[in-house]
């Protein structure tokens, strides 16, 4: 196939559309870069809330990678189905998900699972309900370095929680998390230098701590935007997610980043109401919707302005003598690849041009099995 046009397949009209593809060759190739950065497999903790599918993870696992990273106690499922050794549920759990997060351990011996916390309740009910199974819990210290979304600022409220942690006969205290997610400035050396402020934040609260006689294992740190700063930090377990299948905003935003687009729209024209304007078949339960226009990448629409959007529907204004028809198919890259994802049950993998088969969005829902 010609290389400019990588995404496209062969035999479209069985295709339902939308779907989502996923290219399998490309991906690969995505982690092989992550370890790359990294130095090593050791040193990364991806996150799978962007894929949330066995067969991403059991690829990532291929190449050496161990420990993962997750955002619900469905994607934690996943893991544990999956063999993963070592599992982190970067969400505070509350409510009936402390008694789901123990099940999980039950229930998936050979794997080891910790959580994040920040709030001295929960440390709590987190070390009556271990006392109660006699078993010992690993919990991080979630650190708010500026994101302002969840977590607990650095310094002596943040130690008293880390000492009582660490105290705890029915808890392990395994380290410090932090998530930089509010740091997306597209130079790089903008970008590092925010990044080693608000790292700089971690290691000087864990110096502190060490002082105090309290040992700080792990740093887990970082999403996509930042991993290229964090890869270089060898105190750090670096978390990207969005490296796995990537999207257009990262893309356009993080230029030095050398990930592969492997995830693409298939669309159709399902209508045009005047010779000006067509509606494709990428309505808010197809896409992302919260980002300002454009949401996606239109390979062949990209002189065409996204003007509206409906549950159904993405309307586009084209240039004067744009030939278009109705039925016509195109490809597009989503802005937000993460919750596009869970949009849809399957992913259509493609190989070689073709549809080679479908992979499940196993933890697209909140609850699986636990």
């Amino acid at each position: 196939m010609d290389k400019s046009a990588w995404y496209q397949i062969e035999n479209t009209d069985e295709l339902i559309s939308p779907s989502l593809l996923v290219y399998p060759d490309r991906i690969e190739k995505n982690i092989q870069l992550m370890v790359e950065m990294a130095g090593t497999a050791e040193r990364l903790r991806p996150h799978i809330k962007t894929h949330k599918t066995r067969e991403i993870i059991e690829m990532q696992m291929a190449y050496g990678i161990q420990k993962f990273k997750c955002a619900t106690i469905a994607e934690a499922e996943l893991l544990g189905q999956c063999g993963a050794k070592d599992i982190l549920l970067a969400i505070q759990p509350v409510g009936a998900n402390i008694s789901r997060f123990f099940q999980l351990i039950t229930q998936f011996p050979k794997s080891t699972f910790s959580t994040i916390v920040d709030n001295a309740l929960i440390i709590k009910l987190i070390s009556v309900e271990a006392a109660s199974k006699e078993i010992r819990v690993p919990l991080f210290l979630d650190l708010n370095t500026g994101m302002n979304r969840t977590g607990i600022e650095p310094g002596e409220n943040a130690a008293d929680l880390c000492q009582l942690i660490s105290k705890d006969p029915n808890l392990i205290f395994r380290g410090l998390h932090a998530y930089d997610g509010h740091i997306r400035e597209p130079v790089i050396n903008d970008r590092k230098k925010v990044c080693d402020e608000a790292f700089d934040k971690v290691s000087n609260f864990k110096t502190e701590l060490e002082k105090k006689g309290i040992n700080v294992e792990t740093i887990v740190m970082g999403g996509s935007p930042t991993f290229p700063i964090h890869a270089q930090r060898q105190e750090v377990e670096a978390s990207p997610g969005t490296t796995l299948l990537w999207d257009e905003r990262y893309s356009s935003s993080f230029q030095e980043m050398k990930f592969l687009h492997a995830a693409v729209l298939l669309t159709r024209i399902i209508s045009k109401p005047n010779p000006n304007v067509i509606c494709l078949d990428l309505g808010h339960k197809s896409i992302a919707p919260e980002m300002n226009f454009p949401r996606v990448k239109i390979f062949g629409l990209e002189d065409c302005e996204q003007i509206g959007q409906s549950e159904e529907h993405l309307v586009l204004n084209c240039p004067p003598g744009k030939i278009t028809e109705v039925g016509d198919v195109f490809y597009a890259i989503p802005m937000h690849i993460c919750p596009t994802v869970a949009k849809y049950p399957k992913l259509l993998t493609v190989t070689n041009g073709k549809i080679a088969g479908s992979w499940k969005v196993a933890a697209r829902d909140h609850s699986s099995v636990i």
